[in-house]
């Protein structure tokens, strides 16, 4: 990626980050970069209507005409306006988190998530990456979507590092859960990431395309209802496969 496409990037995200107007010197010190740089992304966004300043020497501050885009992008996203309204009902059935992800090979981001209501709940960043490949449900349902010689070389590289007592660290004892998994029809994550935090995902495909349903919630709340939950998710997959596709 180009350097000037990274600090635009890194500039709208340092925005959401401190939540204030933010001085030419503010950013090049957060950024680490020269001010000369952060000179010339702050100049060109204000040109093109992006930003404005506040005041002389008071600071930059986005304008809403990024909200604006983003409402339109999410307006008009084909994804999530084949998932959204099933996903939605979905999260105010369980009143959990319910996340919806994009899988390429081993790259794995969230497009969407719709929280629950209770003040202990998870959550995620959209656009984050999983935390973890092996350690974690949507992970693990990535991994299941694999073609086996992909599978193979992922579990060759893999470093399966524990992440709480509850991780799974043999390769040959991942495999055989992946597998597990595929027949079941869901991927468990059971304290495996976090402590005390459970997840439960399932896949589907669109456009030859994998994405991954996640339901997402404090283990004592989720483990009761994990057969009844798996069964949810795998029937809003198989909903959302059957769908027509796109020409």
């Amino acid at each position: 990626m180009s350097k000037i496409v990274e600090r635009t990037l890194d500039l709208l995200e340092l925005f959401g980050r401190e939540k204030c107007p933010l001085t030419l010197s503010d950013v090049a010190r957060l950024l680490h970069i020269p001010v000369s740089s952060c000179h010339d992304v702050l100049q060109a966004m204000q040109s093109r209507g992006y930003l404005y300043e506040i005041a002389p020497r008071a600071g930059y501050y986005p304008i809403l005409r990024i909200q604006n885009l983003g409402r339109v992008f999410a307006d008009h996203d084909p994804v999530l306006a084949r998932a959204g309204l099933l996903l939605r009902s979905l999260r105010d059935a369980l009143d959990e988190t319910v996340m919806l992800a994009r899988a390429s090979g081993t790259r794995t981001n969230y497009l969407l998530a719709f929280e629950a209501t209770n003040p202990l709940r998870f959550m995620v960043g959209i656009g984050d990456s999983v935390r973890s490949l092996y350690a974690t449900s949507a992970g693990k349902a990535a991994l299941g979507s694999l073609e086996p010689a992909a599978l193979d070389d992922y579990l060759k590289a893999a470093k399966l590092a524990p992440l709480t007592e509850r991780t799974i660290t043999s390769k040959e004892a991942l495999r055989e859960d992946i597998e597990r998994s595929r027949h079941r029809g869901w991927f468990l994550n059971n304290g495996e990431s976090i402590e005390g935090v459970t997840t439960l995902s399932a896949a589907f495909r669109w456009n030859a395309a994998v994405y991954i349903v996640t339901v997402a919630a404090p283990s004592a709340r989720l483990d009761p209802r994990l057969e009844k939950v798996g069964g949810m998710v795998t029937n809003i997959c198989q909903m959302l496969e059957m769908q027509p596709q796109s020409p």
